[in-house]
């Protein structure tokens, strides 16, 4: 189930909010905990048994590691570690493993055909926190398996991040306040999520799909391919995390922020630290200062990082266009890193803007590639005159799509955010912004709505993580 479908926004949330309202405190998490598996088994009916294993797993190994010490406690957290993950790697991996073994050694082993589980990279990665963490004393164990329960399935943030630790709603899940301000804001928020999904996601996204199915293509359309996709995945992404945490909001959680204006950036370093912050911030403290870190010396730092990148990229999908595209990103990082300071600093902000932008172009269209083969196929149409530089149709294309372009450009930079505050700033503008936000809202849903009805492009891209 979508949160951008006609039957989430009109039958589904209604009846999850109504209900979640009019009990009392006490039936508040075991109401939301039944919403939330019935919305798995909505869309994945016999993967739902898959996660009820993650969840009872990660609690009954919670439970043995912190009434364990030493080495025994070192174990626990070992093997908890593995039968999580072991979920992931089997059913999001075993195929490209097999097809991997295949290609190499030239045999013909079969394939099993796993359908991927949807969210199980968020959720497998929710429960291996929560259990690292206590093992580390940084979270105190939860003995309610309800709670836990509703931690690693809790819908808003369960198909699409953000990634969310067991600490940031610890609280949250014992005791919350619901507030007419938070409220306010998580409706304001999720409604701004959908529309970034459903009136710009989608409709970079159906640009997209009218050039791969172009066959008329030129280097000019491959450079808009370029550009749409990027804005596509950005606020398609972006969008879920803005209504992940809206709907937290809604219903007293406070989910941590996912997206800070990347694509304002000065740099790739920069970049990553505004783009998917939950699975940055999941590699840094899981994976990259465990390993060491900077802390260590030049050669293992880089080793690390390259560690961490090929991990991140292989997060992401279970293809070599994956890999490559976190090594890319890698490669980026220690060359940032090599740069002398000085000349960094002495460089002007739009030339680290125009590199940042143009190297993460390239990035995604290797991410979006079907397969290698794919990903040198739209390099060459980017970067050599294997086709025309620009034809009828790409010029078509490019004044049909001009506002879109505008407008997604301008969205996807703190200039709207910016205004808003200065606006809101001011005694005059306050009032205005209390009128006006309600209507906008409203509008917004109508928009969304008749978009909904009239329209049948609605893709999803994390089934694939």
């Amino acid at each position: 189930m979508l949160f951008s479908s006609m039957t989430f926004l009109f039958l589904f949330l209604p009846i999850v909010l109504g209900g979640y309202f009019l009990l009392p405190q006490k039936a508040k998490n075991i109401w939301l905990l039944i919403s939330s598996l019935f919305f798995y088994f909505y869309g994945e009916p016999k993967y739902l048994f898959l996660m009820l294993a993650v969840i009872t797993a990660s609690h009954v190994f919670g439970l043995i590691t912190d009434r364990l010490q030493g080495r025994a406690r070192k174990i626990s957290l070992a093997v908890s570690v593995a039968v999580i993950l072991s979920a992931l790697l089997f059913f999001k991996y075993t195929d490209f493993f097999i097809s991997t073994v295949n290609s190499v050694f030239n045999s013909d082993l079969g394939l099993l055909g796993l359908a991927l589980p949807i969210g199980i990279s968020f959720y497998t990665f929710q429960a291996i926190s929560y259990n690292i963490d206590v093992y580390r004393g940084d979270a105190p164990v939860q003995k309610n398996i309800i709670r836990l329960a509703l931690y690693i399935s809790l819908f808003p943030q369960l198909v699409a991040g953000p990634i969310v630790r067991y600490t940031d709603v610890e609280r949250d899940l014992r005791t919350r306040k619901h507030t007419a301000e938070g409220f306010s804001y998580g409706i304001r928020r999720f409604a701004i999520g959908l529309g970034k999904k459903i009136l710009l996601a989608n409709s970079f996204g159906s640009l997209c799909e009218t050039f791969r199915a172009s066959d008329e293509k030129s280097t000019l359309f491959f450079w808009i391919y370029a550009v749409a996709f990027s804005l596509q995945v950005y606020f398609d992404f972006s969008g879920y995390s803005d209504m992940a945490i809206g709907l937290g909001r809604i219903m007293g959680f406070t989910f941590p922020e996912n997206f800070r204006h990347p694509f304002a950036s000065k740099s790739v370093t920069e970049f990553w630290r505004r783009w998917h912050i939950s699975l940055g911030s999941w590699f840094r403290d899981y994976v990259y200062i465990p390993m060491g870190g900077n802390r260590v010396g030049r050669f293992r730092h880089f080793f690390n990082i390259l560690t961490v990148w090929f991990l991140t990229g292989f997060w992401h999908g279970a293809d070599w266009t994956f890999i490559i595209w976190g090594l890319y990103f890698a490669a980026l990082l220690l060359i940032e890193k090599s740069f002398p300071k000085k000349i960094k600093d002495k460089a002007p902000a739009f030339i680290g803007h125009i590199y940042l932008i143009f190297a993460v172009l390239v990035g995604f269209v290797i991410f979006n590639a079907n397969g290698v083969d794919g990903a040198i196929f739209d390099l060459t149409g980017m970067f050599t005159p294997a086709y025309p530089a620009f034809n009828d149709t790409t010029l078509y294309y490019l004044k049909s799509y001009a506002v879109l372009f505008v407008v997604g450009i301008i969205g996807s930079t703190p200039a709207v955010k910016t205004l808003a505050e200065k606006i809101a700033g001011t005694k005059a503008g306050s009032k205005a912004l209390t009128i006006l936000e309600p209507v906008m809202i409203v509008l917004l849903f109508v928009a969304v709505t008749a978009y909904l009805i009239d329209g049948s492009y609605n893709p999803f891209l994390y089934f694939r993580f």
